[in-house]
């Protein structure tokens, strides 16, 4: 339910949402035949591949379904936890478990779903599984070195392959296609059923016009960040872009109005620079933060209209770019970026004398500015950047 946390559904629904979807779950693999020891221990003998089937569909739907909610902006994967990689603890944790599920029949996950129907070896090694917890939670002072060994952070595989999440999509596709195939060939060989590899039936067919879609369609997924990026480095295109500007003088206005909660500042500027100088009414942002989930939430807050301010107008209108294209609205720039701000407003200094009405009243706004905006930076509190946190989820099989 990540990405519908809290943005559509709340906490509590989530949780009420979660048991039902985990009935379903359950209900699932019962069906599938993982409430079976004989089915599930078939993969290891070779005369029946139900798991591998499943569980290769299931990951290689999911891969394509993240990258798709990712895609779309409503999975943030700096909030999804990755659990960190330590080598040798996995090694012997899953030779172990491997054993177990070899002479047991059932993994953790399988254990449950067979006990819930009543199957008394799955009972047993439900409560085997407790006792193996109850022992390493006790000994964990003895297995700590081994656990907490070679530990690698969080990988991903097509990062450590120097490969596109999108190529590496297509060869997970490309290789469960071809266990399907070969599991096929091998379950036939020792079921006593015999057949050609390559025989052309309905149900292969549906399989894999199945999997040349998921593949077509994790290259349209593409990533949304760099795609973004690579946009605005076209300068011109970003010179034509249309985005809403707000002049030095009513940047100046409303900075000074202390009644006016309708502006919100979002600083690009290096960290830093901004705490030697923070404007009132802002907040720290970097580009990196209009990707992620939590930071860009305050973009979206009703009734405030966002000022994109950098050193320079183009680093606004690049970072206004993307947030316009990410969908955020009540986007405005500072014309002429904070260097002109200084300049006419900060260090404002009459080149002559005033000409006409509208350049007096000009001079004399700018001359209290100039007195005004400097003590309320100088009384502006400390900004921490805004940052998306990793949210660490429990559960899973």
């Amino acid at each position: 339910m990540g990405p519908l946390v809290p943005d559509l559904i709340s906490e509590n629904l989530n949780y009420v949402l979660a048991l039902f979807i985990g009935i379903a779950f359950g209900a699932i693999l019962e069906q599938a035949g993982f409430s079976s020891s004989r089915r599930l221990v078939g993969l290891f003998y070779g005369y029946d591949f139900t798991v591998l089937r499943v569980f290769f569909t299931a990951g290689i739907v999911a891969m394509v379904g993240v990258m798709a909610l990712d895609h779309f902006g409503l999975l943030d994967m700096n909030l999804v936890y990755i659990n960190p990689t330590f080598l040798w603890s996995a090694i012997v944790g899953g030779l172990i478990m491997g054993l177990g599920f070899v002479i047991g029949g059932y993994c953790p996950g399988t254990s449950f779903c067979a006990a819930a129907i009543g199957k008394l070896d799955a009972l047993a090694l439900v409560g085997g599984a407790l006792v193996g917890v109850l022992i390493f939670a006790e000994g964990y002072p003895l297995f700590e070195g081994l656990y907490k060994a070679s530990n690698l952070g969080s990988p991903r595989i097509s990062q450590t392959l120097g490969i596109s999440p999108s190529l590496f999509a297509l060869v997970m596709i490309l290789f469960a296609l071809a266990a399907f195939t070969v599991a096929s060939y091998v379950e036939r060989k020792v079921n006593g059923r015999p057949a050609p590899l390559l025989r052309w039936t309905p149900s292969r067919a549906w399989v894999l016009a199945a999997g040349v879609v998921l593949a077509i369609s994790a290259f349209s997924f593409t990533d949304r960040k760099a795609d973004l990026l690579r946009l605005v480095q076209d300068e011109e295109l970003v010179r034509s872009y249309p985005v809403e500007t707000m002049s030095v003088d009513e940047f100046a206005f409303r900075l000074m109005d202390k009644d006016d909660d309708r502006i919100q500042v979002i600083d690009f500027r290096p960290e830093a620079e901004i705490a030697q100088q923070r404007l009132p009414k802002s907040y720290t942002f970097t580009v990196d933060n209009l990707f992620e989930q939590e930071p860009s939430r305050l973009l979206r807050v009703k009734g405030k209209i966002n000022v994109f301010v950098a050193n320079d107008e183009l680093t606004e209108r690049k970072m206004a770019v993307i947030a316009r294209e990410l969908g955020f609205q009540r986007v405005q720039i500072l014309e002429g970026g904070l260097d002109a701000f200084r300049e006419q407003v900060l260090n404002f200094q009459p080149s002559r004398p005033a000409q006409n009405m509208m350049e007096e009243f000009t001079y004399r706004f700018r001359t209290k500015a100039k007195s005004v905006i400097p003590e309320l930076i100088q009384q502006s509190q400390p900004s921490e950047p805004v940052k998306g946190e990793k949210k660490r989820v429990r559960g899973g099989c």
